[in-house]
């Protein structure tokens, strides 16, 4: 085996992963896991003065590239892929003490993010929790006779983030009368009629629907013209 056949995929320092059992030309040790080649020979890593590094497998992208920048001595680690027929990166030799301090600073960069979304969410939950009462507000003034905590409760359950429900639909986010009616007859018909009785009884959804027709205008009515009535 050798750099003779392919070219290398990088020019600095190469250690190598051999596909065929190797020992050392010096020490005569083996077979080697990895050995560097000088004057034609393979050489262990303590034969070459390398014994003292650590192996970081690729994968880790930010992890290599600062293990190396922390590193005073690396070396790439290669395999030559016969069905490829050229050298694959394996991953890169290193000092421990670097390895240990790009750890580090991956870390606190993964600390930092975790901090940045758990801001992120509560900026998002602050966002979501104004959007609720503005539709609430809006189902009050849509349905002045809706008692209040009953408003919240579909304002809140429409606007579910990632829901899909009527308050994320754009017509929703716009506080739309169209919108905000059909999140409130939603409510009514599932809280206040048979409707999910009947759909549990085998009733199609559309003569379910007509069914119960009567009693949503019904509530409905009564939550625009009759506040007294439904406080």
């Amino acid at each position: 085996m050798g750099p003779r056949a392919t070219p290398l995929p990088h020019p600095g320092l190469l250690v190598f992963q051999p596909v065929r059992r190797r020992h050392c030309a010096v020490c005569h040790r083996g077979p080697l896991p990895l050995l560097v080649m000088e004057d034609g020979a393979p050489r262990c890593l303590d034969c070459a003065d390398l014994g003292h590094l650590v192996f970081l497998p690729r994968g880790d992208t930010a992890l290599t590239r600062r293990a190396r920048e922390e590193s005073g001595l690396s070396a790439v680690v290669v395999r030559f892929d016969r069905r490829a027929s050229r050298y694959e990166r394996q991953g890169v030799l290193v000092e421990e003490a670097a390895l240990a301090r790009a750890e580090q600073r991956c870390l606190a960069d993964a600390d930092a993010r975790r901090r940045r979304r758990a801001r992120d969410a509560r900026r998002r939950a602050a966002q979501d929790a104004r959007f609720a009462e503005a539709f609430a507000a809006e189902i009050r003034r849509l349905f002045p006779g809706c008692p209040a905590g009953r408003a919240r409760d579909i304002a809140g359950h429409a606007s579910v983030r990632g829901s899909g429900r009527v308050g994320r639909s754009a017509a929703g986010r716009a506080l739309t009368e169209g919108a905000v009616t059909s999140a409130v007859v939603a409510s009514v018909r599932h809280l206040d009629t048979p409707y999910d009785r009947l759909l549990m009884s085998g009733v199609p959804r559309h003569e379910a629907r007509r069914r119960i027709t009567a009693a949503v205008e019904a509530v409905l009515r009564g939550w625009r013209t009759a506040p007294d009535r439904c406080a």
